[in-house]
């Protein structure tokens, strides 16, 4: 599902990437982007939430850009092909989060090869999602530190090439380094973090500009969290067990998200390091009946609550700490930001690739100028063979003002944020602008979704891997 820009439409956008002929801050930083799985926009209690304990977030707040309307995909993989590629997921083959049309396309250049281009080392943590096989891993895509879990949640196992190690929990599980698993100790989050700590500090000390990138997997479930983070949660208004291992898993994101950021002050690199933390992925799950920031349901829909996601940006000395931006903005954008940002030279292939806007202009002054667009969200996840018939099923339109949602229910988003009055008769000549735009986007991706009938392998990846790994094999128990 996505957000995205439609060329067609978008007359009055130039692309802001293309000479590039200089760094738009002066300086290329590192970059730290940082993004937890299925968390809503009301899950923080810097955005109103009553229950949660996010302090760090909470602080990064008043020293960063926060994007308010920023919009992400309705699901896991599609939202990383997008952050990946600068485009709609659909435009990469990704349609689902399983069943091989979670593989991101492999002649997609990824923001991880533009910014290797431009001199960075990357390293990725957590989550990546976008094909296990071995061509699809991030080690192919212009990672040069891999420290992941494979499919979409650590221990998941679907048919096909998307499914993780045997066995594996969020407590000791074997993670992917580097061309082989290796059997941890901890908790994945905590992992993670770590491991992006260590990679960081060495990158540092060998003096070369880095892009560590955190997708972790919690707060997607299972929700297996140490009862440390989750127990102060349990006997809330509206909370149960499940939803306080939910919050749980957010406080100890939070928590190590802090210890990041006192590293980049320990190490003294926090005035020369571009820190992103997206808020989710998609939208909220387990908290949304506890606190939804009033907006309409969540994850896996075309509602706002399934793809608002807060966006913040923090860079010291460069980017004015404690405002707010209003703009129409989203996860496509990340790529044309940071590669005007770092001053990379994207080919006209690249060019014609990437759809979203740099936020730079933005990131400067939170109230510049920033044309109207249009953005397409559909939650894909047809079944197989069936996309003609779903071309309205869970999808919207929308500009700065007005979503289409289904084809069918139109919202002012500006007087009415919670979609709660469809004003489809009110504004006939809007909705025909956006059916038309919609009609046209749906036929240009149709050539490019390429994942659609593709046939996965018998064994999942990462099981065969493995099991070559450790010895082994379906009906094996997992090493000790």
């Amino acid at each position: 599902m996505k957000t995205h820009i439609l060329k067609s439409i978008a007359v009055v956008f130039i692309f802001a990437c293309s000479p590039l002929l200089e760094i738009a801050f002066g300086k290329q930083p590192n970059i730290i982007l940082v993004m937890p799985d299925d968390v809503g926009y009301g899950d923080y209690a810097c955005l109103g939430n009553p229950i949660t304990h996010t302090p760090s977030v909470d602080a990064f707040k008043k020293q960063s850009v926060l994007f308010t309307q920023f919009q992400v995909s309705p699901t896991c993989a599609p939202t990383r092909a997008s952050l990946m590629s600068g485009r709609h997921e659909f435009k990469n083959g990704v349609t689902h989060t399983i069943y091989e049309r979670e593989r991101l396309s492999l002649t997609t250049y990824t923001l991880a090869q533009m910014l290797k281009s431009a001199g960075y080392t990357n390293g990725i943590f957590g989550k990546w999602h976008l094909g296990d096989e071995e061509a699809y891993r991030p080690e192919h895509r212009g990672f040069d530190e891999v420290y992941i879990h494979g499919g979409g949640g650590i221990g998941q196992t679907y048919r096909g090439s998307c499914g993780d190690a045997p066995g594996n929990t969020n407590i000791d599980p074997a993670l992917w380094h580097n061309g082989k698993f290796e059997q941890t100790k901890g908790y994945c989050t905590d992992l993670f973090f770590n491991q992006a700590i260590r990679w960081m500090n060495g990158c540092r000390t060998a003096g070369k500009p880095f892009f560590a990138y955190i997708p972790l997997n919690a707060a997607h479930g299972p929700h297996v969290v140490p009862e440390e983070y989750y127990r102060q949660y349990l006997g809330k208004p509206g909370v149960n067990l499940e939803t306080a291992k939910f919050f749980g898993m957010l406080e100890n994101i939070d928590s190590n998200f802090g210890a990041l950021l006192a590293k980049l002050d320990e190490w003294k690199i926090a005035a020369d390091t571009l820190v992103i933390y997206l808020g989710s992925d998609n939208g909220g799950t387990a908290g949304v009946k506890v606190f939804n920031a009033g907006l309409r349901v969540g994850k896996g829909t075309a509602y706002q609550g399934g793809i608002r996601s807060p966006a913040f940006f923090r860079w010291p000395g460069k980017i004015q700490g404690g405002t707010e931006c209003d703009a129409l903005s989203a996860h496509i954008d990340i790529f044309p930001t940071l590669a005007e940002i770092v001053g990379a030279k994207l080919s006209d292939e690249v060019k014609h690739q990437v759809e979203g806007r740099s936020l730079a202009p933005l990131l400067k002054n939170p109230k510049a100028e920033w044309a109207d667009r249009t953005l397409i969200t559909h939650v894909g996840r047809w079944p197989r063979g069936k996309a003609a018939e779903s071309k309205y099923v869970n999808c919207s339109i929308r500009n700065t003002r007005f979503t289409l949602v289904k084809n069918e229910e139109l919202y002012d988003l500006k007087s009415d944020p919670g979609q709660n009055k469809n004003v489809i008769t009110d504004h006939p000549d809007v909705v025909a602008s956006l059916r038309n735009a919609y009609d046209q986007w749906w036929n240009d991706v149709q050539p490019l979704l390429v994942n659609e009938v593709s046939i996965g392998p018998k064994l999942n990846p990462f099981k065969e891997l493995y099991w070559k790994q450790f010895g082994g094999g379906p009906d094996a128990e997992r090493p000790k």
